[in-house]
């Protein structure tokens, strides 16, 4: 490979067009609707016929005018044993001159939302082959009134359940819905002057939003008030905010941050909102940023196009992939797993990280250093009983 070429694995694609929101499709939750008497020979199809995958969800384009670059919504599929991302996508939607910035995917496999410039759209499954399980994306005949002519919303997130759908626009404004009948539970103008993140915490009690000025505020969803405002440090500007939960079913908040020249991740005590430690991650912005779904791993996205994926109980970096594009990263994502993770970027590339685990690395390595002691612990007693022996001892 000539000096100074960049090496792209067959994990990373190109798509040619800027990909601004990246998913994975619940596969668990998703399969078609076989016609009677299908059933038994639809589910064997995809037992046999199937290789394991992954499906991917990736949003963007050139926006409007006749720049040329289409306006996309598509599904490419994972292959895992090969570690690669296909060429040609499995289902695209080209929609018209409407850039989707935006998505939230139904935890349930109801289907998904986009945010374009001027209101939301949804959505839905489509198994067009009723005997391939080969999932594909069609625009829904269900119409988001509450969500039209609204502009854009920078943020859009379901709750773990699927039943709660919050939205915050670039205006300021954040809207909370019951999900699918659209009843209004929360509705606040001006929360922030830009909404630019939302998250959940797993028990839906808590909504927390954080914009591009002001405190980061914690909206108690039973009693529609806000129940903490969290305060920046001086010099500090809020970028993404997640909720974790661990093995204890304890919860903690994550916030991303500008602090100067670093990008920083400030971790939240959930019962008492109070900051519990501050860690500087980064020399560099912080573009996008996921929280695995046990809990156990970060992951964060630069403007410089590198990835990096943290161990949550210590903040280190387990691991690091420079350049993992030549453009912004604009989303980061985990496979449901954890043992994946998606990136996508300005640069029209997706690419899929496989997960390494430093833990089971060390542990290699200690076994390794142990075998080497006592094979010379024992090489050394051998050889002792031999020399004694020979001076007849």
């Amino acid at each position: 490979m000539a000096k100074g070429r960049r090496e792209i694995p067959p994990s990373c694609k190109t798509y040619g067009f800027p990909i601004y929101c990246a998913a994975w499709a619940p596969l668990p939750h998703l399969s078609p609707s076989p016609t009677e008497g299908e059933e038994e020979e639809g589910e064997e199809t995809r037992e046999q016929g199937e290789e394991p995958c992954l499906i991917a969800v990736l949003g963007g384009g050139g926006g409007e005018g006749h720049s040329g670059i289409p306006n996309v919504l598509l599904l490419s599929r994972f292959d895992v044993p090969a570690l690669s991302l296909s060429d040609q996508p499995v289902s695209k939607i080209v929609t018209d001159d409407n850039v989707p910035y935006r998505m939230a995917v139904h935890p349930r496999g109801d289907g998904i939302i986009c945010a374009f410039p001027k209101d939301c759209r949804w959505f839905v499954w489509n198994f067009p082959h009723k005997k391939v399980y080969k999932p594909a994306l069609k625009s829904s005949e269900q119409k988001l009134t509450k969500l039209e002519g609204v502009g854009l919303q920078l943020a859009l997130a379901f709750n773990a359940e699927g039943s709660i759908l919050a939205a915050g626009g670039e205006d300021g404004h954040l809207r909370v819905f019951k999900w699918p009948s659209m009843e209004i539970i929360l509705y606040e103008t001006d929360v922030h002057a830009t909404v630019k993140d939302l998250a959940f915490s797993f028990d839906a009690k808590f909504l927390v939003s954080l914009g591009n000025s002001g405190p980061c505020r914690v909206w108690d969803l039973t009693s529609s008030k806000i129940a903490a405002s969290l305060s920046r440090e001086d010099g500090e500007v809020f970028g993404f905010c997640k909720f974790s939960r661990h093995a204890d079913n304890t919860q903690l908040l994550y916030i991303t941050a500008m602090h100067g020249d670093y990008g920083k991740i400030i971790i939240w005590n959930t019962d008492s909102w109070k900051r519990i430690s501050t860690k500087k991650i980064i020399r560099d912005a912080i573009s996008a940023f996921n929280v695995s779904t046990d809990g156990k791993l970060l992951a964060i996205g630069t403007v410089e196009g590198d990835v990096l994926i943290l161990n949550s109980s210590n903040m280190g970096v387990q691991m690091r992939v420079r350049k993992a594009h030549l453009g912004i990263v604009t989303a980061v994502v985990f496979s449901q797993d954890s043992r994946f993770l998606i990136s996508a970027s300005f640069d029209s590339t997706a690419r899929v990280i496989p997960v390494e685990s430093k833990t089971k690395k060390g542990l290699n390595v200690w076994l390794i250093i142990f075998v080497i002691l006592v094979a010379m612990m024992a090489y050394y007693y051998i050889n002792r009983k031999e020399v004694l022996k020979g001076w007849g001892i």
